[in-house]
Formats: C-alpha cells, structure tokens, sequence
C-alpha cells in the first residue's frame, strides 16, 4: 500500500508538476505511469496546456503506412524479388561480407511493407518475396560466421513462407536451417529437420527441389556419421533430378542444381565418409563447374582436400588447401576458413 499527501498537498503538487516548478519523484511517477497508462518519457514531457481535443497519436502515422503497403503493387514485388537476384549474384561471385547492410536494409523493407498489408491478395506476393530474401540472408549470415543471424532469418523465412502459402519455400528454407545445427556440432537433430523439410513440402516440392533436398540429407547424414543413409539419399537425388543442364528451379529460382551441382555434391558426403569414389566425382565437378560459382570453388576444393586425405595423399590435399585460402581470402568466407583450418590440422 502507497502512502500519498492528501489532497490539498496533491492539489498543490499537481500545478508544481505542470509549470514544471517541482520535480515528479520515482513514487508519484509510478502511481501516475499506472493511472494515465503512458510512459516515463511521455510523463516527463507532457504539454503545460493540451488542447480541449487531441486526435489520438499513431493513427495517421499508421493508416499512412497501410495506404503505402496497399499501393505494392505486382510491379513492386518484382523490384524486391529483382533486387534479391541482384544480391544473389553478387554473393556467389564476390561473397557476402560486403552485403550485410545491404542485406539487411532488404529485408526491412520488405518486413515492413507485409507488416502494414492487410488484404491477402496484398500480403501473399509480398510474403513471398521475403521468404526467398530472408532465405538468401540467412545463408549468407552462415558464411560470415554469423550463426544467432542466421538461425534467426531462417526463422523469419519459414514464417513468410507459410503466410505465403509456399510449402516449396518453408521446406527450403528448413533444409537449409539443418545445415546451421550442423555447423553448431548437432548432426543427428540436423537429420531429422532435413528429413522433416522433406515432408513439408510434400506433393507441392517440384522434382528439383526434391533432387536438392535428398542431396542435403546426403551430406548432413555424412556429417552425422551415417553412411548407408548417405548412399540412400544419393540414390534418390539422382533418381528424382530433371534430365538436361538445366540448373535454375523455374518453380523456385534460389534452387540450382544439375547433373554437374549432384556429381560435385555426391563427392562432397563421399568426401565426408571417406569413400574412395569422392575423388573422381568430385574432379568431375571441378573440370565442369560454372566459373561464376566462385565460393562454391573454395568449397569444392575443400572437398578434394579431404577426399585425398582420407586416401594418404598429403600433397594433393595440401595444394587444394591452398587455392581453398587464396578463394575463401576473396570471399571472406568464414565458414570455408573453418573447415581449411581444420583439414590444415590434419596434415
């Protein structure tokens, strides 16, 4: 229970506090935080005279934004979607250190354009729009070492997905979350999510996605030690790609993968069991891979690096190493700098 002045000393309080002649103690402050229902900043800069009617704050400001959010039109989700192919491109030749800023002012602008839509024919496009960013974000907070960041835009992905009623989108975007459990030493629970993202999608997952998901079961099972389930998801990976050098997902554009994307990724969990196959399918890859997929390279030699490992062939391992440095240097991957380390400890 308070103790308060009585009501003449409150009177007399009251006008001191207005004309700014006393100040508010913490106790007062407490009581009239609770009774006017506004803030400490708020109480200590209240008007001395409030007009005889105020408009209540935040309602212009709001239906301002929800006019803006309403005028996104189908031109304007094509701009983001642009502009997220633009830092995708970007990211795979040159990395992604230098696009965090952008990266994030991205994605706020796109979070905020679907927190002030209302309508769902409004709201969906813009969704989807920042579930691939938010994806594209996520990886690239992977890259640069950043693994709370990219836990979370996985998140934000996931939630954007199922507003936008994507499941190719929410599967994606789970799958590729495993792979941050797995950088975090947690393999068997990355396992489980992979094959968890599998079911998401269901019927709606398009024969590529499909390809790139039992492909991402492959390694993230190598990782966790499980051989037999890595041939088994390789299998069915090259079971369920599309024929042709197609590599882009039409039904999906942050999707790349053909036969040349499987045989590199089919040496990569080869490399991880220590299979001897890994090492031609994985110069397979190298001779045939896209010059524009520069961080990819530093991953594919790392690769080859531990494949000729497993096999006692130090001195092959040790120059793929060294372009793995001299490429992940470029890139400023974090992520590839880490495993170079870690096979440079093998040596």
């Amino acid at each position: 229970m308070l103790t308060v002045a009585s009501t003449a000393s409150l009177r007399v309080y009251v006008s001191e506090w207005e004309n700014g002649r006393r100040t508010i103690s913490s106790r007062y402050a407490k009581i009239l935080r609770a009774l006017l229902g506004i803030t400490d900043d708020e109480l200590t800069s209240r008007p001395q005279s409030p007009p005889a009617f105020t408009a209540a704050d935040g309602y212009d400001e709001l239906i301002s934004r929800i006019d803006e959010a309403r005028n996104v039109s189908l031109t304007m989700v094509k701009t983001f979607m642009d502009q997220t192919e633009l830092l995708r491109t970007i990211d795979r030749q040159m990395g992604a250190a230098s696009l965090v800023d952008q990266m994030t002012g991205h994605l706020t602008r796109l979070e905020e354009a679907l927190t002030f839509a209302v309508l769902p024919e409004t709201r969906r496009p813009v969704a989807l729009a920042l579930a691939g960013a938010a994806t594209l974000a996520a990886w690239q907070a992977l890259d640069v070492g950043a693994v709370e960041r990219a836990w979370r835009h996985y998140e934000l992905g996931k939630r954007a997905a199922q507003e936008a009623e994507e499941p190719m989108y929410l599967a994606h975007a789970t799958a590729e979350q495993a792979f941050v459990l797995c950088d975090a030493g947690r393999p068997e629970t990355a396992v489980q999510l992979v094959r968890d993202a599998q079911r998401l999608g269901g019927k709606a997952n398009s024969p590529r996605l499909t390809a790139w998901l039992y492909a991402a079961e492959a390694e993230i099972c190598a990782r966790a030690g499980l051989q037999d389930d890595c041939q088994r998801a390789l299998e069915r990976a090259a079971r369920h790609l599309p024929a042709g050098e197609q590599a882009r997902d039409p039904d999906m554009l942050s999707i790349f993968l053909n036969e040349g994307h499987l045989t590199r990724w089919r040496g990569n969990a080869l490399a991880l069991i220590g299979d001897p196959e890994a090492v031609d399918s994985l110069y397979t890859a190298l001779d045939t891979t896209d010059p524009t997929f520069i961080r990819a390279t530093a991953g594919l030699r790392c690769d080859l690096a531990q494949a000729h490992l497993a096999r006692g062939e130090y001195d092959q391992a040790q120059d793929h190493l060294r372009n793995a440095k001299l490429i992940a240097s470029r890139t400023k991957s974090v992520r590839h700098r880490r495993r170079i380390e870690q096979l440079t400890q093998q040596l």
